[in-house]
């Protein structure tokens, strides 16, 4: 029996075969914008840090600050 034959209407099988089909899911795309967003917001946030903090000086350099900074422990 060829498919010219067939007693099924071929629209009805299209609707079915479609409504059967699972459903395309949609990639979302905020959680990784949001993502990269934060990561460069703290990346900012670190450099800017590290821009305006003051130099971190071991204690006894600091005592010591009138021998000058020539002088290794």
């Amino acid at each position: 029996m060829s498919s010219a034959d067939s007693t099924l209407d071929p629209l009805a099988m299209a609707r079915a075969r479609r409504l059967l089909a699972t459903p395309v899911r949609r990639e979302r795309l905020w959680p990784p914008i949001a993502a990269a967003g934060f990561a460069a917001v703290g990346a900012i946030a670190l450099a800017a840090t590290m821009i305006f903090a003051p130099p971190v000086a071991p204690g006894d350099r600091v005592a010591d600050a009138s021998a000058g900074w020539a002088r290794q422990p």
